[in-house]
């Protein structure tokens, strides 16, 4: 667990935003529709976290255990270019976005609420976790947000990037 002032200053700092889908972006539920399709829910308040992100200039991936065609069809919405799916080394598809993405390690945050999410926690320059995150992600991320997965928790960490660096989110929203 870092102090609060090494929290601030990752807050600060970021230039990446690297999220988990299922359990993150998602409330970590699964439906399966009649005809076999997977339907996962998504909160509004995290859609409206991941736009403003990208107004504030941040740039934004996912990287994700499952190889769902949800998750390219929220990237797609969302505009968001980086996409791993069918992760199971989330450490070695961070190392890879950042190089791509021309961005050091020490500059992502990145959000994940499951043990398969310790590896890329680890490397970077902020980890988080939503509130219902098992146990061992609890302990070693720096930033826990009050919101489970889901249900604003992306949210949550946005605005407190925002506010670490004297924004609102009003202000971000209005932007052209």
């Amino acid at each position: 667990m870092a102090s609060k002032e090494m929290v601030r200053r990752g807050l600060q700092t970021v230039k990446a935003v690297v999220l988990d889908v299922d359990g993150v972006l998602s409330d970590g539920g699964l439906w399966w529709g009649p005809g076999g399709e997977e339907w996962k829910r998504f909160s509004f308040a995290d859609i409206m976290a991941v736009s403003l992100a990208r107004r504030a200039g941040l740039i934004l991936a996912l990287i994700s255990g499952e190889d769902s065609p949800l998750v390219d069809r929220y990237a797609q919405k969302m505009l968001i270019r980086h996409v791993v799916k069918g992760c199971r080394n989330k450490a070695a598809a961070l190392r890879q976005f950042s190089s791509t993405a021309g961005v050091k390690l020490e500059e992502v945050c990145f959000m994940g609420d499951d043990v398969n999410d310790l590896s890329a926690m680890a490397i970077v320059g902020l980890s988080a976790a939503p509130a219902n995150a098992v146990a061992a992600v609890l302990q070693e991320a720096n930033f826990v947000t009050t919101a489970r997965g889901g249900h604003g928790a992306v949210r949550e960490l946005i605005d407190a990037i925002l506010a670490a660096r004297g924004l609102r989110s009003q202000e971000v929203f209005t932007r052209e």
